[in-house]
């Protein structure tokens, strides 16, 4: 068995610096001085192709989701919140070279698409990581938006993770290195979480809470759903698992926010995990609701950030 270390990428600077007192991004690769170009392949951008501090470098708050339609949606619509000029339908994708994700920029807000599951968002995150160092960004919050499966909640409701949680509940990402499991930690800012709780409670059309949120490695057996092409569990092994998660504090279940979580804390990001619940996982397994209460539900963790945002701008007086 491979043995399993604590992450060895701490940072030089005080705890209390975790975030970065000077605000700028922190990169956790030395081997990066010594390329005379970094090429952010799945991103079509690069260090001597791109002025990326021109570029990005007025960026203050990256807002990322799994689909690209859905993230440059949310472009248009924080377009509109903020006031900028036009209606922001002719905002174009950046990443338009490439066929992995999508980016669009409206003002200080980045809106990127990630992709589904935790390979996907990691290889999407060490590329933004890498652009907001390069364009010597300062002071970035990082908000996840998306859905995810509740347990024992009414659908609908959006849960701001404080922690991100593995399939045994325990507050870690794991990730093999090598011949070696390396184990992170994936825990998100307090504050800001308790900032988006805050602006929550201004909005009456939907409940927002604060919980754990369980990651897994897959959609079917690893959310424990009886509805895959493979099932090797009861459906009382399955209600008695997640109810299990339950007790634990776990509140939804989605596939991206371990690694989110770990990625921006070692790289001193402000960051957050919004995502409204499709179902209650205790009730059922499979969506059922219309595509027109799907598509009002996808758009409350949009209404919420768009307000947080306005607050931080000063623009929501």
């Amino acid at each position: 068995m491979a043995p399993i270390l604590a992450d060895s990428s701490k940072s030089n600077l005080p705890e209390r610096d975790n975030y970065g007192n000077n605000g700028f991004v922190h990169v956790k690769n030395p081997h990066l001085d010594l390329l005379s170009e970094d090429i952010l392949y799945h991103f079509d951008l690069g260090t001597r192709t791109h002025n990326l501090p021109s570029m990005f470098g007025d960026v203050k708050f990256v807002c990322v989701g799994g689909s690209p339609n859905r993230m440059r949606d949310f472009a248009i619509f924080i377009h509109k919140e903020m006031g900028l000029e036009g209606d922001g339908n002719d905002i174009t994708d950046i990443c338009a070279g490439t066929d992995r994700y999508s980016m669009y920029k409206s003002g200080p807000v980045l809106s990127i698409s990630h992709g589904m599951g935790i390979p996907s968002i990691s290889i999407m995150l060490h590329e933004l990581i890498k652009l907001l160092h390069h364009a010597k960004c300062r002071d970035v919050t990082i908000i996840r938006i998306g859905t995810s499966g509740g347990i024992g909640i009414e659908p609908g409701t959006v849960v701001i993770t404080d922690i991100a949680v593995d399939a045994f509940f325990r507050p870690q990402f794991e990730q093999v290195i090598l011949d070696k499991v390396v184990v992170r930690n994936t825990e998100l800012h307090h504050e800001l979480a308790e900032n988006l709780l805050h602006c929550s409670q201004e909005i009456e059309d939907f409940l927002t809470i604060i919980g754990h949120t369980m990651c897994t490695y897959d959609f079917y057996e690893g959310q424990g759903r009886l509805d895959g092409a493979l099932c090797s569990f009861s459906k009382e092994e399955k209600c008695e698992y997640l109810q299990k998660a339950y007790n634990a504090g776990v509140r939804n279940i989605e596939m991206e926010s371990s690694v989110f979580a770990a990625m921006c804390h070692l790289c001193g990001l402000k960051a957050a995990v919004v995502c409204v619940t499709l179902l209650d996982r205790l009730q059922g397994d499979q969506i059922t609701h219309s595509h027109s209460v799907l598509a009002e539900f996808q758009k409350r963790p949009q209404k919420l950030i768009a307000k947080f945002i306005k607050k931080q701008l000063h623009l929501d007086m």
